[in-house]
């Protein structure tokens, strides 16, 4: 049980944004990097620790500015399946499921949280600066929790996961109370 909280927070981390959750376990497994992390085990690891760290900082830095912010979002909705299910399979330590199912709901996890995050900024044309601090706070906490305390980075990814369902049925009743005005102006 602890193990499927682990990847649920690292994945949910992955959802926030994706090159921090990197660096930092890469970071945490010390001299070994990323040695024991899928995929990114077969890359050179100052070759990885340079491009992580790159896009670490850009994230830190594009995600402050509205126009950064869409930038980024792009990268972010491509790449958050992919880096989560490395995520989720970076911090699980036994075999409680196969392998490829671990990815695909870490994957699943991260890409749901993503676009939670690109319905607010089109909701909010932009998300303010408060949000995105928050969103890097959750981020960090998330990859540390996962490997110091599964229980609370999986209740928070719970969390996360209940305002992200109730974010879609907001959108939802957003929509069709807009539809309902469009027609009403038609007529």
């Amino acid at each position: 049980m602890i193990d499927i909280l682990a990847i649920l927070s690292a994945s949910a981390a992955a959802g926030i944004r994706i090159g921090i959750p990197l660096l930092i376990i890469g970071l945490l497994h010390g001299g070994h990097l990323w040695s024991k992390v899928p995929i990114l085990s077969h890359i050179s690891p100052s070759v990885l620790l340079g491009f992580v760290t790159v896009w670490s900082l850009i994230e830190l830095v594009a995600s402050k500015k509205r126009l950064g912010q869409r930038v980024l979002q792009i990268f972010e909705l491509l790449l958050s399946p992919i880096v989560g299910a490395i995520m989720g399979l970076a911090v699980s330590s036994t075999t409680i499921a196969p392998t490829w199912l671990i990815a695909f709901i870490g994957g699943l996890l991260a890409l749901v949280f993503q676009l939670v995050q690109v319905g607010w900024f089109y909701r909010l044309r932009g998300l303010p600066l408060w949000a995105v601090f928050l969103q890097d706070f959750l981020c960090v906490a998330l990859v540390l929790l996962a490997f110091n305390a599964p229980w609370p980075g999986g209740l928070i990814t719970f969390i996360l996961l209940w305002l992200a369902i109730r974010s879609a049925k907001e959108w939802y009743d957003w929509y069709w109370q807009y539809r309902r005005q469009q027609s009403k102006a038609r007529s």
